[in-house]
C-alpha cells in the first residue's frame, strides 16, 4: 500500500474527478443548479485548467483512485490579483486525514507564485466541516460575493490574504 500523493491533474484523471465531484454533490445534497455541478468544464478539468493562464488543478491519488481535488484560477471579473479556490471536493475516505490542509497549502503556494495577493472561495452554509477547514487555513468570512463565479446558489463567501 502506498500513501496518498498530491499532484497536478492529468488528462487520464478527468473521469475520476468528475465522478468524485458529482458523488459529493449527491452525498451532501448540494443543489445542482447554480453550483459547480453545472460547470461545462466538469468533465474536462485537465483541459479546462490547462487553457487558463495562472491556473492549476490538483488531485490526491491513493491506490490508483482520485480521493480529493482542488485548484486555483483567476476570479472572473475581479482584477488580476485575486484568485479563486475552485472545485475542492473529497471522497469520504480522504476526510479527517489532514489532506485538505495539505491540498490548500499547495494551491495557495501556487497562487502566490502566480502573483495573486488574495484567494476567494464560495461554499454552502451546511458544509460546516469545509468551512472549519477554510478557517483553519486562514480564510475569513466576507459579507458579499466577489467576481462572477456563476455559482449563485453558494451563499457563503470567504477570502484569504496571501
Amino acid at each position: 500500500m502506498t500513501g496518498p500523493v498530491i499532484r497536478e491533474i492529468e488528462a487520464r484523471d478527468n473521469l475520476q474527478v468528475a465522478t468524485l465531484i458529482r458523488s459529493v454533490f449527491d452525498e451532501l445534497g448540494i443543489p445542482k443548479v447554480g453550483t459547480a455541478y453545472q460547470d461545462k468544464e466538469l468533465d474536462r478539468m485537465f483541459q479546462a485548467f490547462k487553457a487558463i493562464p495562472r491556473a492549476s488543478y490538483y488531485v490526491i491519488e491513493e491506490e490508483g483512485n482520485i480521493i480529493g481535488c482542488a485548484g486555483v484560477a483567476p476570479l472572473a471579473n475581479q482584477g488580476e490579483n485575486i484568485c479563486e479556490l475552485q472545485k475542492m471536493y473529497f471522497d469520504p475516505v480522504a476526510r479527517g486525514r489532514g489532506l485538505g490542509s495539505q491540498l490548500i497549502a499547495i494551491c495557495l503556494d501556487q497562487a502566490r507564485s502566480y502573483g495573486y495577493d488574495h484567494c476567494y472561495l464560495e461554499t454552502m452554509p451546511y458544509m460546516e466541516s469545509a468551512q472549519a477547514l477554510y478557517k483553519k487555513n486562514g480564510f475569513e468570512y466576507i459579507d458579499a460575493p466577489m467576481g462572477c463565479t456563476g455559482h449563485n446558489a453558494c451563499p457563503v463567501y470567504m477570502l484569504k490574504k496571501l
